[in-house]
């Protein structure tokens, strides 16, 4: 059976909103990702815990770009 129309999006991101406020949300995404392929890692056997680690891993690195570019665009008042 073919479809007379594609399915939309599940999810879609404001095309107006601020380039901060996208940076937090990603951020906080990153982050729950991190701790929840970190959880699950450990419930895995070896072979799919070093795979799962290494999502983590990925989600970390990324975490930490997005939270190194949202510094440089709306630097702590600590700095």
């Amino acid at each position: 059976m073919i479809k007379p129309t594609p399915n939309p999006p599940l999810f879609t991101v404001n095309p107006h909103q601020d380039t901060e406020t996208l940076l937090v949300n990603a951020s906080e995404t990153l982050s729950s990702l991190n701790a929840l392929t970190c959880n699950l890692a450990f419930d895995l056997d070896t072979t799919q815990r070093a795979i799962m680690l290494g999502i983590q891993q990925m989600a970390a690195l990324g975490q930490l770009l997005v939270d190194q570019t949202l510094e440089q665009i709306s630097p702590s008042m600590a700095a």
